[in-house]
């Protein structure tokens, strides 16, 4: 599998913020974001070639019971549904992190679905602006995955003007308001300060949750966090 990056840290987001996890963090994704804040897992892929075995043994030596897979986007390497059964087997909780654009049959406890809204398509970025365009919402597929898992659903905003897109999106799917979850896009402390409150007070309107983006406040934006 390829892999960017493996470490131990604090969950920083969703219903699941603050408990210590083991990160498995794949390379390469089929959407280009504007803000995305792991490019070298997307834009400009890199990292190594690991086996399930070394995966596994990484999630051994360090694991308290949580491992999440994330990316890029996880649901597109080829091992994805063996690596989730070995862990499954080895009685971890496994959170797999995806855009929710992509099936495969995999062992989790938490589907962490984080559809890419329109403040996510890039500009001037030739032929991969249309291809995310095309491809960030795939309804069919989100139906499937909150049917087939417990989930939430983790969308990043800007501002409020995010919130009918939102609204249209979970139109089209089943889902429960105490599994939708609003997060501040930003890799700034003090601009996340900022924008949680807007996002809060959009939160208190709808009955969403808020999700903290914790790590970037504990460790800023770096990797292995």
């Amino acid at each position: 599998m390829f892999v960017s990056e493996l470490f131990y840290s604090i969950q920083g987001e969703g219903v699941l913020a603050g408990a210590p996890s083991v990160f498995i963090r794949t390379s390469g994704c089929n959407l280009r974001c504007s803000w995305c804040d792991t490019p070298y897992t997307s834009w400009a892929p890199e990292g190594s070639h690991r086996t399930l075995d070394e995966l596994c043994a990484y999630v051994r030596e360090h694991s308290t019971g949580y491992t999440v897979i994330t990316g890029g986007e996880p649901m597109i390497a080829p091992e994805i549904v063996e690596l989730t059964q070995r862990l499954r087997a080895s009685g971890e909780h496994i959170t797999v992190e995806t855009a929710g654009t992509v099936y495969a049959p995999v062992e989790c406890d938490l589907m962490s679905i984080s559809p890419k809204l329109a403040n996510s398509t890039p500009t001037d970025a030739g032929e991969w602006a249309a291809r995310h365009e095309r491809l960030r919402l795939q309804p069919e597929v989100l139906a499937r995955l909150v049917a087939g898992w417990t989930y939430q659903l983790k969308f990043v905003v800007r501002g409020e003007e995010d919130l009918q897109e939102i609204d249209a999106l979970l139109e089209s799917i089943s889902y429960s308001p105490d599994r939708v979850l609003l997060m501040p896009e930003g890799t700034d402390p003090s601009v996340l300060g900022e924008r949680s409150q807007r996002v809060g007070e959009m939160c208190k309107k709808k009955g969403f949750r808020l999700s903290p983006r914790l790590h970037v406040l504990l460790y800023g934006n770096r990797r292995g966090t």
